[in-house]
C-alpha cells in the first residue's frame, strides 16, 4: 500500500493549501508513493487518520501544522487494537505557522529535506501525551496558554511565530488566574496559578513553555506558576524565549517538574488546548498522563 497525506489546507491560515504543489513535488522528487486527502472541517483530520490506517495505508503523512499531526496522532490511536499498540509510522510534511513539533524533533523544515527524511524510512518511537482522554504529540495547557490561543485565532493581520507573541502580551495584560489543586506522581500543590503547561516538547507556540521536556524520556515535563501582577508576569515573557539558561522556570514562583501522571482541579472554568487547538472553553478536571515511545515518527537516519 502507499502512504497516506492528510493535508489541512486551513493551517497557517490556508498558506498550507498554497504550499502543497510545493511539497507534493518534493515528495515525487523523494521517491514517495502516496495517496492524498484533505481535510474539510474541523477535527477531520482524526477520521481520515483512522480510515487510512484501517485500510492499510502506511505510512500515514501529517501535511499541516502541530494541531493537524496532533489530530492525526489521534486518528492513529482510534484505530489501534489497544491503549498499549503501537502507533504509525508517521511522517510530518512542516506546513503550519509554528511546526513546534518539527523543531523539537530537530525535523528539516524545508520540504524537500523532509520529503527524503519520510521516503528513508527511519523510525523512532517517541512518547505521547493524553489529557482526558485525548491524545496530544507536543504540548497541553491551561490557563493563560490557551487564552493565547483563543486571543491568536482573532489575529488576523500578523503572520508566524510573531502572532503568538503579540497573543501573548495581550494575555497577560488581562491577568488571568485560578485556584488549583495538583496531584502529581510524588508531589502536590494547592494554591494560586496563572498558567500549567504540560509539555511533550520544549517549545510551543515558539516559546519555550516547557525548557526541558524530552519526547524521548517517558515523563511529561510541567510547569505551573503564579505572579501576583501583571508586571511581574510580564518580566517573565523574554525569558519563555530562551530554549537553555535564563528561562523563565528559573524565576521565583515558577516550578518545573515532571511526572508521569498528573491531575488537575481548578476553581473556576478555563480553556484548555492540545496541539495549539483548543478542546475546551470551561474545563475544571483534567488528567493527565504519558505513553513512553508508543508513536513510530519518522526520522532522519
Amino acid at each position: 500500500m502507499p502512504a497516506k497525506v492528510i493535508l489541512n489546507p486551513y493551517a497557517n491560515r490556508w498558506n498550507s493549501q498554497k504550499r502543497w504543489p510545493e511539497a507534493e513535488a518534493a515528495l515525487k522528487t523523494a521517491g514517495v508513493d502516496f495517496d492524498l486527502v484533505v481535510s474539510e472541517y474541523s477535527r477531520h483530520p482524526i477520521e481520515l487518520a483512522t480510515e487510512a490506517v484501517r485500510k492499510g495505508f502506511s505510512p500515514i503523512i501529517a501535511a499541516g501544522g502541530d494541531g493537524t499531526v496532533g489530530e492525526v496522532v489521534n486518528g492513529l490511536a482510534r484505530a489501534a487494537k489497544s491503549k498499549k499498540a503501537l502507533l504509525g509510522p508517521l511522517g510530518i510534511m512542516p506546513l503550519g505557522s509554528a511546526n513546534d513539533l518539527v523543531c523539537n524533533l530537530g525535523l528539516p523544515l524545508d520540504l524537500k529535506a523532509a520529503a527524503y527524511v519520510i521516503a528513508s524510512g527511519n523510525v523512532r518511537k517517541m512518547d505521547i501525551g493524553s489529557v482526558n482522554g485525548l491524545y496530544f504529540v507536543n504540548n497541553s495547557a491551561v490557563g493563560l496558554e490557551p487564552c493565547v490561543s483563543l486571543i491568536q485565532q482573532h489575529i488576523t493581520w500578523i503572520k508566524g511565530t510573531l502572532r503568538y507573541i503579540v497573543a501573548a502580551l495581550i494575555g497577560i495584560a488581562q491577568g488571568p488566574h485560578w485556584a488549583v489543586k495538583m496531584k502529581w506522581d510524588d508531589g502536590e500543590y494547592t494554591g494560586p496559578v496563572t498558567l500549567v503547561t504540560v509539555g511533550n516538547g520544549a517549545r510551543t507556540g515558539g516559546l519555550y513553555m516547557a525548557p526541558h521536556a524530552d519526547p524521548f524520556d517517558g515523563k511529561l515535563t510541567f510547569v505551573y506558576g503564579y505572579r501576583r501582577t501583571r508586571g511581574g508576569m510580564l518580566t517573565l515573557f523574554p525569558k519563555t524565549m530562551k530554549p537553555g539558561p535564563g528561562n523563565y522556570v528559573e524565576m521565583e514562583g515558577i516550578h518545573e517538574k515532571t511526572a508521569t501522571r498528573l491531575k488537575i482541579h481548578m476553581d473556576g472554568p478555563s480553556p484548555a488546548h492540545t496541539d495549539g487547538e483548543i478542546f475546551s472553553t470551561d474545563i475544571q478536571d483534567l488528567e493527565y498522563c504519558i505513553y513512553p515511545g508508543r508513536l513510530k515518527i519518522l526520522m532522519p537516519g
